[in-house]
């Protein structure tokens, strides 16, 4: 069948804004403190998927609700089923943004809004891809199932439930990266370092607080210390500012000092690409004479993890010429005098090393500190073989669409739900040359590249189903 899937695209956009401005309305974050039976996860995510599973059901598809933890849309039958995984849970808000997050805005041919990019916009324009074949009236030879996650931004707890209640996908993509396709993925693994919370010097810690997510650089930071040179700390603090790539504030009221540092946000996969507020706050106060175990917060924060995304000063920096660096993000940081404190570390890592690797470099860094190390979830590096019909077949979509015949798969630093795949892979929806705003402040995506994405997910459906 010959279809002019551009033009036929062309045909959705009106349609594809008003769904996209619906799912965009939805703050879709995981909120544990608002988890409930009916919403395991808060009630964000799970709203989030039964308007996503709505908007199937009104266009005629089969659609299953999975305990409001994930849900997926079904189309066509055979023995192979293709699998595609979104998800429509997204990063917090944040702060700023100069349109409400949640809001969808349009601006100069862009559409502002926190999941536009990651993942609503995307999984959106890969649906439209399914209901673009199904309204031409194809008949795919696989059955389709286009799943949609609810905490991919965190545990993957909907994903891994639906494992646990239908059978695994072994072949499929993910439209939750970038273009041309991205055929590898590092290993992830996270360690969370806690300390008591005793002070012991002339300086007290008494409050330090930045990040959001494990996955994103902390745009924001803020510290209440109590001293009695207050002057000199807020002199320092402006000669500091000075120098840093961070903006702040300071201000002193009777409990002491507050501190604010504002830097950068970013997607945790490369935190070359933000500028860390927490760990330049520590850079600035472990100068002081905090003692005990605030001392140490302080410490392992500046001279072991600041401005260090390589870990060189963990001794664990490593390379593949395949996939590239190790990298970590600092991504949580807190501390509350007498209660303790926590210091998040999430790594990236190539073939070659590992968690056990990981985590020698960080109890080097702590053996003479009274700190506990914990690891948390860990994903093993995902890999699928470029000649692998997966692989050529999407990419033979993207160069016939955008005439990039030059385009090579990728290995990436991110984790997708492609890597839940034997042969699974992430493909789109951010374009070479397209600003990537994920987890960051104004999130955006131009809405012709997303009708250009939607376009190509609906030929490489009907290519791999055909």
């Amino acid at each position: 069948m010959a279809i002019d899937w551009q033009q036929l695209s062309e045909q959705y956009r009106e349609a594809y804004v008003a769904d996209l401005t619906t799912l965009v309305g939805i703050d879709s974050a995981r909120d544990d403190s608002k988890a409930t039976t009916d919403y395991p996860l808060g009630p964000g995510p799970a709203k989030a998927l039964i308007a996503f599973l709505g908007l199937a059901e009104r266009d005629g598809f089969k659609v299953k609700n999975l305990d409001n933890l994930v849900g997926y849309v079904e189309f066509g039958e055979g023995d192979e089923t293709l699998a595609i995984l979104g998800h429509a849970d997204t990063m917090p808000g944040g702060k700023g943004w100069h349109t409400d997050p949640f809001t969808l805005t349009k601006k100069d041919g862009n559409l502002y809004g926190r999941g536009t990019s990651d993942d609503k916009g995307p999984a959106l324009a890969a649906y439209y891809g399914l209901k673009m074949m199904k309204d031409q009236g194809i008949k795919p030879t696989k059955k389709i199932r286009f799943i949609i996650g609810t905490d991919e931004e965190s545990d993957w707890t909907g994903m891994h439930h639906y494992l646990d209640l239908e059978p695994a996908p072994t072949l499929g993509f993910s439209p939750d990266a970038e273009f041309p396709l991205i055929n590898g993925e590092k290993g992830n693994v996270t360690f969370e370092s806690h300390f008591a919370g005793a002070n012991g010097g002339s300086v007290t810690l008494r409050e330090f607080d930045a990040g959001l997510r494990e996955n994103m650089v902390p745009r924001d930071a803020e510290a209440t210390v109590e001293t009695a040179d207050a002057d000199q700390l807020v002199a320092d603090f402006k000669t500091f500012l000075d120098q840093a790539p961070v903006t702040g504030t300071v201000e002193a009221d009777a409990a002491g000092l507050h501190f604010q540092v504002i830097g950068k946000a970013a997607h945790g996969m490369e935190p070359k690409n933000g500028i860390n507020a927490g760990t330049y706050l520590a850079s600035f106060l472990t100068a002081y004479d905090f003692g005990g175990d605030a001392e140490d917060f302080l410490a392992l924060l500046a001279n072991q993890l600041h401005d260090d995304s390589r870990a060189h000063k963990l001794g664990i920096a490593f390379n593949d010429k395949i996939m590239g660096d190790l990298t970590m993000n600092v991504g949580i940081m807190t501390f509350t005098a007498d209660k303790g404190g926590l210091i998040n570390t999430n790594f990236r890592y190539p073939t070659g090393i590992g968690a056990a690797e990981i985590l020698v470099g960080l109890q080097k860094a702590t053996e003479m500190m009274n700190v506990e190390i914990k690891q948390d979830r860990e994903m093993v590096p995902h890999y699928v073989d470029p000649s692998d019909p997966i692989v050529t077949t999407l990419m033979d979509v993207y160069r016939q669409q955008t005439g990039d015949l030059d385009a090579q798969p990728e290995v990436v630093g991110g984790g997708t739900y492609g890597r839940l795949m034997k042969r699974g892979v992430a493909f789109g929806a951010l374009f070479p040359g397209t600003k990537d705003t994920m987890h960051q402040a104004d999130e955006f995506q131009p809405e012709d590249d997303l009708i250009k994405a939607m376009s190509i997910y609906g030929q490489a459906t009907y290519e791999l189903t055909k």
